[in-house]
């Protein structure tokens, strides 16, 4: 499975729309295209999960380099629109309490 991804910029906002998997054969190309965003000081960066229905701990890591590299340039980075397998990584894994999380989950109670 191939990931696909698309930004729009809107003033001080990327939002990145992302497709398909997150997973060590997907990973880099997301790091490419998702931490150069985060280096612009004051910008808000919006990562739109709701069409990733498949990630893995690699994922995990390219998201916890983005939080580090937004909180190092002084921008935000948060993710919305997780699907509840997705939500459930970030749970597990405590990141829920550290990146901004805005999900409009579907198939979850939370």
């Amino acid at each position: 499975m191939n990931l696909a991804i698309e930004v729009t910029e809107e003033n001080i906002k990327s939002i990145v729309s992302l497709s398909g998997e997150i997973d060590a054969y997907t990973a880099p190309q997301l790091k490419e295209a998702l931490l150069p965003l985060t280096k612009a000081d004051g910008q808000i960066v919006e990562v739109d999960l709701e069409n990733v229905n498949y990630m893995d701990s690699t994922g995990l890591g390219i998201f916890i380099s983005a939080l580090k590299s937004s909180k190092e340039n002084n921008s935000h980075l948060k993710l919305i629109n997780l699907q509840d397998r997705v939500y459930r990584l970030f749970k597990i894994t405590g990141l829920i309490e550290i990146i901004d999380i805005k999900a409009a989950i579907r198939g979850g109670s939370e």
